[in-house]
């Protein structure tokens, strides 16, 4: 194995947006066996600190597979295409009009029932774009899209977090 090896390489996977969780977890299960430091106690130095790096990379390369946000993002990025979130916000209309009104109705919740029902539709949202984005990988390959759709993911997974936010204080 080689640490410069991109995250697909080290876990032998197909470069596409589609995984097969399951396994992709049975694979992390043997890389870390295979590479923790652990296993290496009664070696020499340098093997403790190959090890040590080879356990620190798989782990890396294993939240980044796992997540589909971030492995669309590395996915743009391996195809030159980064997301640059920081500074391109720009997105369609629609979808700007879609934010506004959910942070509306955010704020006009009044209650439990109305936060559930505001999660299910940003849930089923989500499901949506996430098949768009495998869709744009694996079929299209259209990276520069995909950025655009990742970036607008995160701002579904944000408003997201804010929804479960709310649902949170109300259970206290």
């Amino acid at each position: 194995m080689n640490l410069l090896s991109n995250d697909f390489e080290i876990f032998g996977v197909p470069v596409q947006f589609a995984l097969d969780r399951a396994a992709l977890d049975e694979r992390w299960k043997d890389l870390q066996r295979e590479a923790h430091p652990d296993r290496f106690t009664t070696a020499n130095a340098l093997a403790q600190r190959q090890a040590m790096q080879w356990s620190v990379r798989i782990n890396e390369a294993y939240q980044r597979l796992k997540d589909p946000l971030k492995r669309a993002a590395y996915l743009c990025e391996l195809n030159g295409a980064p997301i640059q979130a920081e500074n391109n916000t720009a997105m369609p209309s629609a979808f700007l009009m879609q934010q506004m009104q959910w942070r509306e109705d955010l704020e006009e919740a009044s209650g439990a029932a109305d936060l559930e029902h505001m999660a299910e539709d940003v849930a089923q949202t989500r499901r949506n774009m996430l098949l768009s984005l495998q869709r744009t990988a694996d079929e299209d390959h259209n990276f520069l899209e995909l950025a655009r759709q990742v970036r607008a993911l995160m701002f579904v997974e944000r408003f997201a977090r804010d929804v479960e936010s709310r649902l949170d204080q109300l259970g206290q």
